[in-house]
């Protein structure tokens, strides 16, 4: 394996590996900190591929890197396995849970973890048959989903030696992306008051649900208020035992979403207060309880551009009449309305955009452009340089976080989407071995914004990484 292309026909030769991994994952979907099966699959297949591995990162149990090679660069790839609470989702085009009130990956995270590893395969077998010096990492990520696994993981010094890393996500377009992300911080506010019978005593009682009411109420009227950047959303964890006892403990779990660490730091601050106006306002006790964090994305423009050049030259991803078909049918659940904000946002034409799947390649056209998403891997972008790749695993109106998303990740539409991010990682991965000169840009451009913006770490020293016992090992 000497070239390029050898490195995509050697994914190609080899997809069944990854597309029955896939697979194995997408059946047997597990929560962040809990990817006890997805973590040891894919490390005990790539001890079997004479990776080393180590256990424990960021003192996470489901949480390992496995390196191949020695010496300079290190070139890493970070793979993700968590699922979604509540999605399950038959095969099928129409919505449907296998077991109701079960988990899926209605984020793909079963393709994303895959195709990472199937990247640093590949790149590793490139290497050894070159002769190539560099080392190799892949890194299984736990919780994404909501638990910041890769800061805890950056906290503990695991990236801190990375000269690049690859990751992408399933998504409805194949663009390499040069955009952004939102920063979050996650909170339980929990109020205490007292309890009462709600029909004879209730001016005995102190209602610790009317004070989540408040509070949510409150901050609806906040978002008035905030830059454009900033998002809010809540679900009530703990609304009381029975109708006919005023709750004597409520709780209410809070997303605050922002860009700039500043702006982030003071709508939390300005969210807290509204609580402690509730509890004032119904004679509670209010405590915000911190939960977990992650930072805003910062996108690596020179690896961006390389991957665009790679995806150039592999073309577009070719899907089937089937496939379009199934895609269709999937997209007859939701809004047209989704395509035209495709158009819009990636700067597409619409007869393009109108496809049930986009198999195009998009420009890396959204600089300066910041998605109301987050993701933990904004920290490892300001640990090491990053390019966030994205590929078709979707149905071009489906959204991400139901069960559109997971209805695509068994099928040979999500494998598609899955193999063509491998080739492209992989492929600009042993760029930057032939062509140092990138990476030299990269690493240059990387150093010039930390010293604009240095980076600190979101999640205090003080608290300790979440951590299950690993059944398994």
């Amino acid at each position: 394996m000497q070239t390029k292309q050898d490195v995509a026909d050697w994914l190609d030769e080899h997809e069944i590996r990854f597309t029955q991994m896939s697979d194995e994952i997408w059946a047997n979907p597990e929560l962040k900190f809990q990817e006890f099966k997805a973590s040891k699959l894919q490390a005990d297949f790539l001890e079997a591929e004479g990776f080393e591995i180590t256990w424990d990162i960021g003192g996470l149990s489901t949480a390992f890197a496995a390196e191949w090679g020695a010496g300079k660069p290190v070139i890493a790839f970070a793979g993700e396995y968590d699922a979604l609470p509540g999605l399950s989702q038959k095969q099928q085009s129409a919505p449907e849970p296998i077991i109701e009130g079960a988990s899926g990956h209605g984020c793909g995270h079963n393709l994303l973890g895959t195709g990472c590893l199937a990247a640093a395969l590949a790149f590793k077998e490139w290497l050894a048959a070159t002769g190539n010096k560099a080392t190799v990492r892949y890194y299984g990520c736990p919780a994404e989903e909501g638990g910041s696994g890769k800061v805890y993981m950056g906290r503990s010094g695991a990236f801190d030696d990375i000269d690049a890393t690859f990751n992408w996500h399933p998504g409805h377009i194949n663009q390499a992306s040069k955009g952004s992300l939102l920063g979050v911080n996650r909170y339980h506010f929990r109020f205490k008051g007292r309890t009462s019978h709600a029909a004879a005593d209730p001016h005995m009682g102190r209602s610790a649900l009317d004070a989540v009411e408040l509070m949510n109420i409150g901050v609806n009227y906040l978002r008035e208020h905030v830059s454009g950047d900033v998002r809010i959303h809540y679900i009530i964890t703990d609304g009381g035992l029975a109708p006919n006892i005023v709750p004597g403990t409520a709780e209410t779990y809070y997303y605050i979403r922002a860009h700039h660490p500043d702006t982030l730091a003071d709508v939390t601050r300005r969210v807290i207060k509204i609580g402690e106006g509730a509890a004032l306002m119904t004679e509670t006790e209010f405590a915000p309880v911190y939960i977990s964090s992650s930072t805003s994305l910062l996108s690596n423009e020179t690896l961006a551009d390389l991957q665009y050049e790679v995806m150039q030259a592999l073309g577009p991803i070719e899907f089937t009449e089937a496939e379009q078909a199934y895609a269709a049918q999937i997209n007859a659940h939701y809004s047209e309305d989704n395509k035209r904000e495709l158009a819009n946002t990636y700067q597409m034409d619409m007869k393009d955009a109108d496809q049930p799947l986009i198999g195009n390649v998009i420009p890396s056209n959204d600089k300066g452009r910041v998605s109301p998403g987050s993701s933990d891997i904004g920290d490892m972008s300001w640990i090491t340089p990053l390019s966030m790749l994205n590929t078709t695993t979707w149905a071009s109106c489906a959204s991400a976080h139901s069960w559109g998303a997971v209805a695509t990740g068994s099928t040979s539409i999500g494998y598609k989407g899955m193999m063509y991010a491998a080739k492209v990682m992989a492929i600009s991965a042993l760029e930057l071995i032939l062509s140092p000169e990138r990476l030299a840009a990269a690493r240059a451009e990387f150093a010039d914004a930390l010293a604009r913006n240095p980076y600190q770490c979101p999640i205090p020293a003080e608290l300790p990484a979440p951590s299950y016992k690993h059944p398994l090992r």
